[in-house]
């Protein structure tokens, strides 16, 4: 029993491992294939905002409802929305020494981000999200798409310089990016099935549900994409890519992903209170956020620290809801 219970572990850290440097190749090869292929710089801004850092839970998603266990996806988007509302904007603040919203786009869609983020758990009020709440949100999700692409105008550039000329050796590499992708994408599939597998041995040996589990754990791995792109970001000085990358994860992970599981497999409760730290600090942490990104534009050092704190108190919360 000790050694599965260490082989299963290990299968879920490797798994966690192995679908973020997934995700990474599958972006870097399709950011190549775009410049060879001349598409915009917005469209290659969009696919980095809008997909790299969520394919993750977009694999896991779709593992998951397709192997009947949806919660585990739900717990997964309501822990990656706290780590990203909390966590990762703490750090960014406290490492920037303060973020300020520049655009006015930033600050229109801090307010249309809090509210997507609460979107699932007020879908989950009947008790269950739905094939028809699904679709509610696949249509928020193409409402996302439109405001992203009617502001397209600001991205006319497009890829000259690095591929002017297409050479044999530039062909060949084309054809590597394109090989490397799609291994990359099988990748995503098998990573995000051992995640799953895992996280159902897991649950049933230490009575964890699946939800709890996602939470913790399954969100902590699967947010490391958008932890790194806010450290390095926030390092070499792009403090607001942070808040667009968070916005852009929390939306796409709140409409598309779940709005894809709900419609493969509904998300059913059955046990009110296990979602009760996720519903709780879901609208505290998007209650903050707003306030703070709202509030003179700006996220001070202070404010992150206290984001961080509010991450930390949701962990304390679920475990000792766990046990008591």
């Amino acid at each position: 029993m000790i050694v599965l219970n260490l082989l299963y572990a290990f299968l879920f850290l490797a798994s966690c491992f192995l679908l973020v440097k997934a995700g990474v190749w599958s972006v870097k090869s399709l950011i190549r294939i775009s410049q060879f292929l001349r598409w915009t710089e917005f469209f290659v801004s969009f696919i980095l905002m809008a997909f790299a850092t969520s394919v993750p839970e977009l694999f896991v998603g779709i593992v998951s409802a397709t192997r009947g266990a949806p919660e585990v996806s739900f717990g997964n988007v309501i822990g990656a929305n706290i780590v990203n509302l909390t966590f990762v904007i703490g750090i960014a603040a406290i490492l920037a020494k303060g973020i300020k919203l520049e655009t006015e786009v930033a600050k229109r869609d801090s307010l249309y981000t809090a509210f997507i983020a609460v979107l699932p758990i007020i879908a989950l009020f009947d008790g269950v999200i739905s094939r028809a709440d699904g679709f509610i949100l696949m249509i928020v999700t193409i409402f996302y798409f439109y405001q992203v692409f009617s502001q397209k105008e600001l991205f006319r550039k497009i890829f000259k310089d690095t591929f002017q000329r297409r050479t044999a050796r530039l062909w060949k590499r084309f054809f590597l990016d394109v090989f490397v992708f799609i291994i990359s994408v099988g990748l995503l599939f098998v990573s995000a099935e051992g995640i799953v597998r895992s996280a159902i041995y897991f649950s049933k040996i230490i009575n964890i549900p699946l939800l709890l589990f996602g939470i913790i754990f399954v969100s902590l791995g699967t947010t490391l994409p958008e932890i790194t792109f806010g450290i390095k970001s926030t390092m070499i000085g792009e403090k607001e890519m942070v808040i667009g990358n968070v916005m852009g994860s929390v939306v796409v992970n709140s409409s598309l992903i779940l709005g894809t599981v709900a419609i493969i497999s509904p998300i059913k409760i059955f046990n009110f209170s296990l979602y009760l730290g996720g519903i709780i600090f879901t609208f505290v942490a998007s209650l903050f956020f707003y306030f703070f990104a709202k509030h003179e534009a700006h996220i001070s050092q202070k404010e992150g620290k206290f984001l961080i704190l509010v991450y930390f108190l949701f962990i304390l919360f679920e475990i000792i809801l766990q046990f008591c």
